[in-house]
């Protein structure tokens, strides 16, 4: 459904000047340096894939997005959208995606939600009966009853993603390209977007590519991240493999109704860390099992509780971003 191959975007900027009439310099110079948003990366992505995008800032995710999108060309390489170049194809290739950018609308500020629906009705040339469909649909997945008659300036954060995204489904896209979709949202607002994600991707096969600085989306969300940085693609992969190239030990925190009485460590157990009655057991997966921690476990004392912990993605991206 997505495909790009080897696509390069690049900026050139002029050093600024420095001196009296600096600015005036500039303007007729003709020094310019490279900078490179987007270095030779690939991908493909299947329909009905949900897939993270992820990378620092200043990684090249939202330059990606609007090269997929048709907003910018790339400097070399090839994209394809169900077939499709954004490039070459506009309408075609408008007709089969949403794009939702978290820091701006495509909904008219002044009006109020309904009637920047209609609008977008119109330019898709949505006929009345699909129309009234979705609007049954995404009103009560998104809950936009309260708020279809108010101006989108005087909405929340949180209800103009919900408006955003509604408009961006109303013509049926099969893909959907989102940058930072829950940026700025309070807990409860993050919540219903992801829900709503979800959903819309479980039941209706929507493509997704999301960027993100939440990791939580990416936990909840994705089941494939794609990480770059400085413009390259690093890794490329499902978040369980991701924990098991990067090496960080498993969790095991028991509590125990007494002080347990360790024994010798069990080899494949990186640490053991006693505080009061909760022993924590670093582990390495593949030097050792689950099953026979847990057994070894029970012979030091009563345990009350036992807790199993993954490393977090928090935990994962950073170390990834420092190497």
């Amino acid at each position: 459904m997505i495909e790009t191959a080897h696509i390069s975007k690049s900026f050139f900027l002029t050093p600024p000047k420095e001196g009296p009439f600096a600015s005036l310099r500039s303007l007729f110079s003709r020094e310019q340096r490279e900078v490179k948003a987007v270095d030779d990366i690939s991908f493909s992505i299947e329909a009905g894939e949900f897939v993270g995008y992820i990378g620092p800032n200043g990684a090249g995710k939202s330059t990606t997005i609007k090269m997929l999108s048709g907003i910018l060309h790339p400097s070399q390489g090839e994209i394809r959208i169900d077939g499709y170049s954004p490039q070459k194809d506009r309408i075609q290739v408008a007709s089969r995606i949403g794009v939702v950018f978290g820091q701006r609308t495509q909904l008219w500020w002044d009006l109020p939600v309904k009637d920047s629906f209609e609008i977008l009705q119109a330019m898709y040339k949505i006929d009345d009966r699909a129309y009234r469909r979705a609007m049954a649909m995404y009103q009560e997945l998104l809950d936009l009853h309260e708020f279809l008659d108010t101006p989108v300036r005087k909405l929340s954060l949180g209800q103009r993603m919900r408006a955003d995204l509604a408009a961006t489904l109303l013509h049926d896209p099969p893909v959907l390209f989102l940058d930072e979709p829950t940026i700025g949202l309070d807990v409860v607002a993050k919540t219903r977007i992801r829900a709503f994600l979800k959903e819309v991707n479980e039941t209706q096969k929507k493509t997704i590519l999301l960027t993100t600085h939440d990791m939580d989306d990416i936990e909840q969300l994705c089941k494939r991240i794609i990480v770059i940085n400085h413009g390259k693609k690093m890794m490329d992969t499902s978040l369980d493999d991701m924990r098991r190239q990067i090496g960080l030990p498993s969790l095991i925190q028991v509590e125990y109704r007494q002080p347990p009485h360790l024994e010798a460590e069990l080899p494949g157990i990186e640490r053991m860390e006693l505080a009061g009655n909760v022993l924590s057991i670093h582990f390495d997966k593949g030097k050792i099992s689950s099953p026979r921690i847990l057994a070894a476990v029970a012979n030091w004392g009563e345990p009350l509780d036992i807790q199993m912990k993954e490393p977090g993605i928090e935990e994962i991206i950073r170390l990834m971003y420092r190497e």
